[in-house]
């Protein structure tokens, strides 16, 4: 009785006992992004923004946060001059050196 050779090489295929965890993992992973330094000028336009936001400005606040940069529409609700941070919209709370753009509406 001979087999033949495709047969016998699905013997030594490779085994998935957990049939779509590598692809969950794969969904899973996240690319993340790394810090980058402003320049002088952009730092200066930051400082002028800043100075102009009061609590009740409705503003867009691109900023870099777990390894990411993320952006956030909403209301100026709080700002921590001690603390050196922002709140939008009572929830969240942004620190002043992670910001890379603000523009105010």
């Amino acid at each position: 009785m001979a087999v033949n050779r495709v047969s016998r090489a699905k013997q030594f295929l490779p085994f998935d006992a957990l049939k779509g965890f590598q692809e969950a993992l794969r969904e899973k992973e996240v690319e993340y992004e790394e810090k980058k330094d402003l320049s002088e000028e952009i730092l200066t336009e930051l400082d002028e923004c800043f100075n102009k936001l009061e609590k009740g400005s409705i503003v867009k606040i691109k900023y870099y946060k777990n390894r990411k940069y993320n952006e956030v529409n909403g209301k100026v609700t709080n700002i921590n001059y001690v603390r050196k941070k922002i709140q939008i919209n009572n929830e969240e709370n942004i620190n002043i050196s992670d910001i890379v753009e603000i523009l105010i509406q």
